[in-house]
């Protein structure tokens, strides 16, 4: 995925891992920031809020969709909320709703959590997937959100979405908005805490 943004002339900025929350999501984008929309912009919030352990460490962990805004309302940043004050507010009890949501365009998501579709399927158009499939170091399993970022007008997932037994079903629904796709299939599916786009 590196090499593909590199070759698309995009600058990459790799997120260091950090002692503000536990190891194996410690480098992952989605933990420090926030993008506003399917193309941005990225809100970046401050480290000092971010706890160690969960629920603590979900306070910038939103998925944001441009006019919807998706999370556990009980754990998320004031910063950000002050950011996203225009947005529709959509609450879930999943504290991880960025890792879990593919943010497909403004109106339509895709998602493994059943809690997630019921939230969401009366304002949005939501594709419901099977769990797991995606690699994520020392746990069972990762999120389909978090292998994977909009980048213009194509959807890019970091590995081989081949694999994902809902791989018809998730490619009709992205190219029925008129989307790309681009994945990696010499790779496993791994969950990278989202590709984060800073337009």
């Amino acid at each position: 995925m590196k090499e593909y943004l590199k070759n698309r002339g995009f600058q990459i900025h790799l997120v260091r891992a950090t002692d503000r929350t536990y190891d194996p999501v410690s480098a992952h984008p989605d933990m420090y920031m926030c993008s506003l929309g399917p193309e941005g912009p990225v809100f970046f919030g401050n480290p000092a809020e971010l706890g160690y352990s969960y629920p603590e460490n979900i306070v910038f962990n939103a998925a944001c969709t441009g006019h919807f805004l998706i999370h556990n309302f009980n754990y998320t940043s004031p910063s950000l909320l002050s950011a996203t004050g225009a947005m529709r507010r959509i609450h879930v009890s999943q504290g991880y709703a960025k890792c879990n949501i593919v943010i497909v365009d403004e109106t339509s998501i895709i998602t493994s959590d059943k809690g997630i579709f019921r939230a969401c399927c009366k304002e949005l158009d939501v594709l419901l997937i099977r769990p797991g499939f995606v690699r994520l170091r020392n746990f069972p399993y990762g999120f389909l959100g978090g292998a994977s970022g909009r980048i213009g007008s194509c959807l890019v997932f970091n590995g081989n979405l081949g694999a994902h037994p809902d791989c018809k079903k998730i490619t009709a629904f992205i190219k029925s908005r008129n989307l790309e796709l681009i994945d990696f299939p010499q790779y496993d599916l791994e969950d990278i805490g989202s590709l984060v786009h800073q337009p």
